[in-house]
């Protein structure tokens, strides 16, 4: 099984390290790092959300499952859209998934990343392509892990999502860490790992 792993804003590729390592050792994963997020050194070569995307996409050259974190989820589902055959699960945590989070109540991440990442790209402060409309059709299994005390991204953001993925299960974690995907990955392996391992019906 291979597994792609994309962070949140950060950019850290080692934010999934401690899920990685409780997972099977034999399952091929891919921990993505953005240039010019977070301390990632930069990249010529990425200059937009959509050079991300592209990045991800060149994984995808089989079957593979999406495991996504925060600004990740948005990538993991315009990535999932655009390869529906090949992209057999997702898990989702803490994301926004690419929709509007100003009904939510959600509280703004951008000053705080600015102090912590004055030397980041701009362009992450804008605002990614909504697939909001779409999400009704993205017919694959996906399980979605929220926080349900999470301010930046309130737990109604997950049951919205899970509310127009046809084939979403939500679990809620008593928690009000944006962070759980890596700060309690001991405790959420055995919930990835089985949904990842569930047999795939035919579409």
């Amino acid at each position: 099984m291979k597994v792609l792993f994309l962070p949140g804003v950060g950019g850290d590729p080692m934010f999934w390290r401690p899920l990685a390592n409780s997972l099977p050792r034999a399952w091929d994963k891919v921990l993505f790092g953005w240039p010019g997020l977070g301390a990632q050194p930069r990249s010529p070569a990425v200059n937009s959300f959509d050079d991300l995307l592209a990045m991800v996409e060149r994984c995808i050259d089989g079957p593979v499952a999406l495991v996504a974190q925060s600004m990740g989820g948005m990538l993991a589902l315009r990535a999932a859209l655009r390869h529906r055959q090949l992209v057999t699960r997702l898990v989702l945590t803490a994301t926004s998934g690419g929709i509007d989070l100003a009904p939510f109540g959600a509280a703004d991440w951008r000053n705080d990343y600015r102090r912590e990442y004055p030397d980041a790209a701009e362009w992450v402060y804008q605002r990614g392509d909504s697939v909001e409309a779409e999400l009704s059709t993205l017919d694959i299994p996906a399980l979605l892990l929220w926080a349900t005390r999470d301010p930046l991204s309130p737990a109604p953001v997950g049951r919205h999502l899970a509310s127009l993925l046809p084939q979403a299960r939500l679990i809620e974690l008593d928690d009000d860490n944006h962070m759980f995907a890596r700060d309690r990955a001991a405790e959420i392996a055995s919930l990835i790992q089985a949904h990842l391992e569930v047999e795939e019906r035919p579409r």
